[in-house]
């Protein structure tokens, strides 16, 4: 009796370790999508700052200062801060310096200390700023404050070379960054909780996934602690003690939320020709008809001499243009209605159409009220 309890009891044990397994798989290919993937809180937010200012060090590929008289004021400038007397009317050729923007974002909460990555682009006629040291420039806002100091050595990522009227470049090289090259000086306060209060942004408007949102949230919280308002903000009503946010907060960003299907939607890249569609987009049945037409232009020059020589005839160069279109006949092809995304690569596919054919039958289909999707051409 003993031996058969001790058998049912390891038959009971591997049956759950297996329905365990088969759990975990289930819950692994239906896995949702966090909070903090969908929205952000209302007042963090990053802020843009830029500056201006001048690179040095260049190995000859500074502006030339003819062209760009801004780069030897904002030098003459500089010097004189630093105590150093140019001349009036001194025609500095310096090939050494190039002037530059530097531009940078100012996370939210940002403290001063703190360092930024910085980007430095050439607004000069400099050839390479690859090499150079930025020298000390305030990045203000858009309210005119300095909020850090951006200063160091600049990482180039492309390389050129030339030599004998003839040159070879890879990538960019007027335009560089600076890890960590920028110190925050002033801080930006950052208000994202009124009385407890805190809103969230959705990424896209949508009320479907704006109600996804509530609904996680009340039935982890408890209702009613978020409310939909529109189709992309949802009010979260918070702990009060702003000791307690931070961790309140970080639960709701954590917290996966169970998305209703995507709206069918298909974007069209008209000047390359790509063609994006999501799983939820279907055709119904239709027939397409499509053919290729080119027109081919050839052009040749005839040439007309004298008869005889030394006739004292000038000889006359015409062109001659031939213009031949041709028509490919259009193959009448029916497409089933289908159900999912890969039917309808499928269909397309079996049409043997290219992706420039693909801009018109969709945009045609959409037409015809056979694509059941939102047509966006960007």
């Amino acid at each position: 009796m003993g031996v058969k309890q001790t058998t049912l009891f390891r038959v009971n044990r591997l049956l759950g370790l297996v329905a365990g397994l088969l759990l975990a798989v289930v819950s692994h290919v239906t896995h949702a999508d966090r909070i903090k993937d969908l929205a952000s809180f209302q007042g963090v937010r990053d802020n843009q700052l830029v500056g201006y200012g001048l690179v040095v060090g260049l190995d000859g590929t500074g502006d030339q200062v003819r062209q760009t008289p801004f780069t030897q004021q904002s030098l003459t400038n500089m010097l004189s801060q630093l105590g150093v007397t140019v001349p009036q009317g001194t025609n500095m050729q310096v090939r050494n310096v190039a002037a530059v923007m530097v531009t940078a974002r100012l996370p939210a909460f940002a403290q001063p200390g703190q360092t930024l990555d910085v980007v430095v682009s050439s607004m000069g006629n400099a050839k390479s700023l690859r090499g150079g040291t930025l020298l000390m420039t305030p990045l203000k806002g858009a309210n005119g404050q300095v909020y850090a100091i951006a200063q160091g050595n600049l990482l180039v990522g492309g390389a050129g070379a030339q030599a004998g009227g003839s040159s070879v470049q890879v990538n960019q090289l007027n335009g560089g960054i600076i890890s960590n090259g920028a110190i925050v000086e002033r801080g930006v306060p950052t208000t994202y909780s009124r009385d407890g209060v805190v809103v969230l942004e959705l990424n896209s408007n949508d009320f479907g996934t704006a109600q996804a949102v509530v609904t996680a949230l009340n039935q982890h919280f408890g209702a009613p602690v978020a409310t939909a308002q529109d189709g992309r903000v949802v009010r979260v009503q918070g702990p009060a003690d702003p000791t307690m946010q931070a961790r309140f907060l970080s639960e709701v960003e954590n917290l996966e939320v169970n998305l209703p299907p995507a709206r069918a939607r298909v974007v069209i890249n008209a000047r390359t020709g790509s063609v994006v569609m999501n799983r939820t987009v279907t055709i119904d049945e239709a027939a397409i008809a499509y053919g290729n037409l080119s027109v081919v232009i050839s052009r040749d020059a005839v040439v007309s001499q004298p008869d005889t020589p030394f006739a004292g005839g000038e000889t006359v160069v015409t062109d001659s243009t031939q213009i031949e279109m041709r028509s490919e006949g259009g193959a009448l092809q029916r497409v089933t209605t289908s159900a999912n995304l890969a039917d309808v690569v499928r269909a397309l596919n079996a049409l043997g159409a290219t992706p420039q054919d693909l801009l018109s039958i969709l945009q045609n289909l959409k037409s015809a009220g056979a694509l059941r999707a939102d047509l966006e051409i960007i």
